[in-house]
């Protein structure tokens, strides 16, 4: 057969076109292989996170891997109960010790699994059938069985389950190796306790390890074979969490690091207990919380048995009062309320300042027998009605007496001069210079301090409680925002009267936007007070830090704690501790940047480093002054 010259030149025109195609596809291929080698030795020479972070070797025994001094070992889950509760992990997720947590979840497709349920069924139901005509006693397992897998075939015919194989590894992290068998068996005991049967890796330490690490590879391939439901349960998000919309940080959440933030006033009541021994960080972290609220716009009213807060009240611009025999800051513990705005009547007003006096004056007394109580009671309205306070008065216009009026009118009471007597030690006395002047304290700044560290030990109950009282009533003239922090409360629990006030105060400021934050670092004293018990009860965020091992197990039996939290409190470091937000709680780390430390720090040395370079400020600037007028 002969080819016309034009189809075979067509023919060889095609040829050549192709062979020109695939030289040109070849070659393309090879500068590809070219360019890829060539990524491949750039990649050799280049460092990538994992070659930091990966040691440079570890040892591989049959049951745990050492990396340099630290000792791992991996346990995973072999079977499940038949029932598992939502958040059965959180027991192992909570525990206070370093691990790795890796799950795995495979989809299996959802007509495999019905083929091999079809099968199951139809075994169990010729099983139970045979039983039946054999006259044999029923066998409850294998009905519970039958009933389980047909309800898993309607949700996984309508679509409502999916199935999966499941894996659960646990990497447990420790300084020995006796620690490490001893962290492995309470693990494995967890488990147990939740009828979930566990086994550590035994010739598969490294498969384990790395099946944990954050790169998503299972090389241990130990899994279970589970529907949805079982499977959301195990959810591992479940640690305590205390973080809200609004509110102010208080800490970090030591359990998964999240961030506590929270608004007291978002719940029942705005009150708070801080309960820790001397040094553990409790004034710092309340100083913390008074820095962040002033932020958000509310006021705070501070007494300071120590001059903490100087600092950080000169640093906001707040007003610092100075309460002293000395001082010319004066609180007239006979000052009224003025409601505004609210039915309340003054005779009422007033009986509320003649109990409230009383109780001053027991504390003054020591103690009051019962005819000097009736005494004081008559003299206490006599004193009021002397300014003409009496129920018809205007108590906007009206001047509130002072102790020297008080005196006064008992003097002029027959059987009274006993009480004269004890009273003038505080008119006319060494103690005269507190109580018996005319208030002129300026309460308009937003922060509003007083300091009674220059107060004797004697003295300082009696002017706590006033201060208190003067406050008390300054926040019921005007409903506002409002943080009242008492620093050493434990002075008003060493008498009834000023413990019977605060515990009053605490279960009524709610209604006047008050929180009160009680702080005590003398726990005992404080726990032994029915009235310091009804104070926590009442107080709705609590925040414990380190406690002496003198006071744990009142403070354990007070909030409730496990054997785990408890050692927690007698072993944490300072700034650390448990913090307690209505039903929850978390183990809190407070942490401050470095303006807020250097505002609210009650290290001496970094105060007395502060005031050195403050003075040398000053010096330089006073240094620089006449230069620039010359």
């Amino acid at each position: 057969m002969a080819f016309k010259p034009a189809t075979i030149k067509k023919a060889r025109g095609a040829l050549a076109g192709q062979v020109a195609e695939d030289r040109l596809r070849n070659k393309k291929i090879e500068e590809e292989i070219t360019t890829l080698k060539e990524e491949q030795l750039y990649r050799e020479g280049t460092v990538a996170i994992k070659d930091l972070i990966a040691p440079s070797a570890f040892r591989v025994e049959s049951n745990y891997i050492q990396l340099g001094d630290i000792f791992l070992r991996t346990i995973y889950v072999i079977t499940y109960p038949r029932y598992i509760a939502v958040g059965w992990s959180s027991p192992i997720l909570n525990l206070n010790i370093t691990m790795d947590i890796s799950m795995f979840f495979y989809p299996v497709n959802a007509e495999i699994i019905l083929k091999q349920l079809k099968k199951k069924v139809g075994a169990l139901e010729a099983q139970i059938s045979s039983d039946t005509e054999k006259g044999a006693a029923r066998d409850p397992l294998r009905e519970t069985a039958l009933r389980d897998i047909e309800q898993l075939r309607d949700d996984l015919t309508q679509g409502v389950e999916h199935f999966f194989q499941f894996s659960f590894y646990v990497t447990l992290y420790s300084k020995n190796l006796e620690e490490l068998n001893k962290i492995t068996e309470d693990v494995e005991n967890i488990f147990g306790s939740k009828l979930i049967y566990s086994k550590h890796v035994l010739f598969q330490a490294e498969q384990g390890f790395n099946s944990t690490l954050p790169l998503g590879i299972d090389e241990l391939t130990v899994s279970f074979n589970m529907n949805s439901s079982p499977i959301a349960s195990s959810f591992p998000f479940i640690s305590s969490e205390l973080t809200s919309d609004d509110g102010v940080l208080y800490g970090i959440n030591r359990h998964n690091n999240s961030l506590i933030l929270f608004d007291r006033f978002s719940l029942q009541n705005a009150n708070m207990v801080v309960f820790a021994t001397a040094g553990s960080g409790k004034s710092y972290a309340v100083k913390l919380e008074v820095l962040r609220t002033l932020m958000m716009g509310t006021d705070i009213i501070i007494i300071d048995p120590e001059m903490e807060y100087l600092h950080l009240c000169e640093a906001v611009g707040g007003t610092y009062v100075n309460i002293s025999l000395a001082s010319e800051s004066k609180v007239n513990p006979f000052d009224l309320p003025r409601p505004v705005g609210q039915q309340v009547s003054t005779e009422d007003i007033i009986r509320s300042a003649v109990i409230t006096l009383k109780g001053l004056i027991r504390i003054m007394f020591n103690t009051l027998t019962s005819q000097e109580d009736s005494l004081m009671d008559k003299a206490l309205l006599e004193t009021f009605a002397k300014k003409d306070i009496t129920a018809n008065a205007d108590l906007t216009t009206v001047e509130a007496p002072i102790m020297q009026d008080l005196q006064e009118v008992l003097e002029g009471m027959q059987g009274a001069e006993n009480l004269v007597l004890k009273l003038s030690k505080f008119t006319i006395g060494t103690f005269s210079g507190l109580f018996n002047s005319p208030t002129n304290v300026n309460m308009s700044n937003q922060l509003v301090v007083f300091s009674v560290r220059d107060l004797e030990d004697e003295l300082r109950p009696m002017a706590i409680y006033t201060l208190v009282n003067y406050i008390w009533n300054v926040v019921r003239s005007e409903r506002k925002k409002r943080i009242m922090i008492i620093d050493e409360a434990w002075w008003l629990m060493t008498n009834e009267d000023s413990a019977k006030f605060i515990y009053a105060l605490v279960k009524r400021c709610r209604k006047y936007y008050l929180g009160v934050t009680t702080i005590t670092q003398d726990v005992n004293d404080f726990l032994r007070s029915q009235y310091g018990q009804a104070i926590v009860t009442n107080s709705a965020l609590q925040l414990l830090l380190r406690q002496s091992p003198a006071a744990i197990e009142m403070v354990q039996k007070t909030f409730m704690l496990t054997e785990g939290e408890k050692y927690l409190l007698l072993e944490t470091a300072v700034g650390e501790g448990i913090f307690f937000a209505g039903l929850k709680h978390a183990a809190i780390k407070v942490v401050a940047s470095y303006t807020e430390d250097q505002l609210v720090t009650t290290n001496p040395q970094q105060l007395l480093d502060i005031e050195k370079a403050k003075k040398e400020y000053e010096e330089q600037m006073g240094g620089a002054e006449p230069k620039s007028e010359t």
